[in-house]
C-alpha cells in the first residue's frame, strides 16, 4: 500500500516533478535567476484501482496561462459528486469520455460550494500525447469521465482557532496552485490573522494562472508574493525560487503559532519543509493535500 500511496501522490499535481539530484537549501538560494529542472511529467496511471467514473460534460475551456487550461465541468447529473468535494485540496481521476486512455490524477481547483452548485474546475497543463493533452484538446460539449473526490485535502482544522495561529504561509508552483486557491476561495479566515502569505512561483508571468484573482485574494487577507525563475530585465518583484524567496525573510517570530500549506514541485515542497521545521514549526502544522 506504501508504494500505491507513493504513486497516487506524484499524480496529483501533474506540474511536479522528482529530480534526480536533490540539491541543498543552500545551494539553491546561491542562485537566483535559476531555471526549474527539467519536469518529467506524469499525468496518466495505468491503474483506476477499481473506480467508478461518471460522465460529464465540458461546459468551459479557457487558456489560463502558458501552455495551461482551465477546465469546467457540469457535475450536476451526478449528485454524489456534488456531495464529494468537501474539503479543499482533493483530487479526481479524469479522462476522456470514450477514449480508454489512462486516467490521471487532478487536483480540483475550484472550492466545494463549487461543486455543491453542480460544477467542478480544474487547471490543466497542456502535455501532448498524454492524458491531460487530450483534456486540453477538448472543446465546449464535450464529455468527460470522473472519478469520485478523493483524498484527505487539506487538514486546516490544524490551524485553528484562527486567533491561535496567526501566521499561515502558503507555498506553489506551477499548477500546483489549483488546490491552494480552492483553500483561499473556500476560506480560512485570513482576515482574522495578522500574516497570511502566498509564495506563488512560475517562470515568468505568461505562465502564471489566476492573476486576474489577486486582487480578490489579497482583499480576502492573503498576501501575495510573485516569484519568476525566468524573469527577464525589468522585472521588480521576487526572481529564483520559491524556497529562496522564503529564506531571504528574517526569521519565523512565532513558530508554534505558525502554519504552512504547500502544493507543487517535490524540490520546493522538501526544502520549504526542512526550513520550517529547522525554525521550529511543527511537523502536524505544515498541511499537504496528500
Amino acid at each position: 500500500m506504501a508504494c500505491v500511496a507513493t504513486r497516487v501522490a506524484r499524480f496529483i499535481n501533474p506540474n511536479s516533478s522528482l529530480p534526480r539530484h536533490r540539491h541543498s537549501l543552500q545551494q539553491s538560494f546561491q542562485v537566483r535567476h535559476r531555471c526549474y529542472p527539467p519536469k518529467r511529467t506524469h499525468v496518466g496511471v495505468a491503474f483506476a484501482l477499481d473506480i467508478s467514473f461518471v460522465e460529464a460534460p465540458l461546459t468551459s475551456i479557457e487558456l489560463a496561462a502558458e501552455q495551461i487550461y482551465s477546465l469546467v465541468l457540469d457535475i450536476s447529473a451526478s449528485p454524489a459528486l456534488m456531495k464529494g468535494h468537501t474539503r479543499p485540496g482533493q483530487y479526481v481521476q479524469l479522462r476522456v469520455a470514450g477514449s480508454g486512455s489512462k486516467p490521471a490524477y487532478m487536483s480540483i481547483a475550484s472550492p466545494p460550494s463549487t461543486a455543491a452548485s453542480g460544477s467542478l474546475e480544474f487547471l490543466i497543463k497542456n502535455v501532448k500525447g498524454q492524458t491531460a493533452g487530450f483534456l486540453c484538446d477538448l472543446n465546449k460539449g464535450d464529455k468527460v469521465e470522473v472519478s469520485p473526490a478523493a483524498g484527505n485535502g487539506f487538514a486546516i482544522e490544524n490551524l485553528y482557532p484562527a486567533e491561535d495561529f496567526p501566521t499561515v504561509l502558503l507555498f506553489a508552483t506551477g499548477t500546483g496552485i489549483s488546490p491552494v486557491r480552492s483553500l483561499i476561495e473556500a476560506g480560512f479566515d485570513a482576515l482574522k490573522r495578522s500574516d497570511v502569505r502566498l509564495y506563488y512561483g512560475t517562470k515568468n508571468l505568461q505562465w502564471m494562472a489566476y492573476q486576474h484573482k489577486f486582487k480578490e485574494w489579497e482583499s480576502s487577507g492573503v498576501k501575495i508574493i510573485r516569484v519568476l525563475s525566468q524573469s527577464d530585465d525589468d522585472w521588480t518583484g521576487e526572481a529564483g525560487y520559491v524556497q529562496a524567496s522564503f529564506a531571504k525573510e528574517k526569521g519565523i517570530a512565532d513558530p508554534l503559532r505558525t502554519g504552512a500549506i504547500l502544493s507543487g514541485q517535490r524540490e520546493m515542497m522538501q526544502d520549504v519543509t526542512s526550513h520550517l521545521l529547522a525554525e521550529g514549526v511543527l511537523q502536524e502544522k505544515i498541511l499537504k493535500n496528500f
